[in-house]
């Protein structure tokens, strides 16, 4: 039997919605540039996210997490979870959003996904508040 399907299933969403925030993080931080992106920098990322941020990690018994099948099964959800942030398509509110504030600051920034759009409008609007006015 799997070890995370035998966890409860309010720690199976709280560790997967920690791959998405780590996950997201460690892309703003590389600001989504995928030729940046090291899988060995995110699980550190995400390793230092969970012990210093997910309630869950606290609940999961020494034992579970010392297990190697645990961290195995724990590396396949990762990449699915990492692989459906990459499918979710933007909205059509995100792209011209985004559209919209590039016109506007003479950017041109490539997105593919929602998360990456999420990124770049948050990013947009902070650049547009700091820019010089004039």
């Amino acid at each position: 039997m799997s070890i995370l399907n035998g966890l409860s299933h309010g720690i199976k969403i709280s560790i997967t919605r920690s791959i998405t925030m780590a996950f997201e993080q460690y892309m703003a931080n590389i600001m989504w540039d995928e030729d940046t992106y090291s899988p060995s920098d995110f699980m550190k990322e995400w390793q230092r996210y969970i012990q210093q941020n997910a309630s869950w990690y606290s609940d999961v018994p020494s034992d579970v997490k010392n297990d190697p099948r645990f961290h195995e099964e724990l590396a396949v959800k990762i990449n699915k979870v990492v692989a459906k942030i990459f499918s979710e398509e933007p909205t059509e509110v995100q792209i011209e959003t985004i559209n919209a504030l590039q016109e506007k600051l003479g950017t041109d920034y490539d997105f593919s996904c929602k998360a990456e759009a999420r990124f770049y409008i948050d990013f947009l609007n902070e650049y547009e508040k700091k820019k010089p006015k004039g």
